[in-house]
C-alpha cells in the first residue's frame, strides 16, 4: 500500500465514523442555528456585494469623465 492508499482509506474510515455518530447530528444542527442567527442579520450575499461594486466602479468612471469635461469647459471660458 502506497501512502496515498493509507490516507484514503482513513480519510474513508473518519467519514463513516462521523456519519454514524451524533457528532454529525450536532454538526448538521450548528450548521441551522448559524443560518438562522445570520438571516436575522442585515448581511449581503457574495453576488450583491460584486453588483455592487461592479456598479461603483461604473459610476466612478463616468464621474472622472464628467470632471474631466468640466475642467475642459471651465478652461474654455473667459477669466474675469
Amino acid at each position: 500500500m502506497n501512502a496515498n492508499t493509507i490516507l484514503e482509506d482513513m480519510q474513508n474510515r473518519v467519514a463513516q465514523l462521523l456519519a454514524q455518530s451524533p457528532a454529525k447530528d450536532l454538526e448538521q444542527n450548528v450548521r441551522a442555528l448559524l443560518r438562522q442567527g445570520f438571516s436575522r442579520l442585515d448581511l449581503a450575499t457574495r453576488e450583491e456585494l460584486e453588483l455592487q461594486t461592479e456598479l461603483l466602479s461604473r459610476a466612478r468612471s463616468r464621474l472622472s469623465e464628467l470632471e474631466a469635461r468640466v475642467a475642459a469647459l471651465e478652461a474654455g471660458l473667459p477669466k474675469g
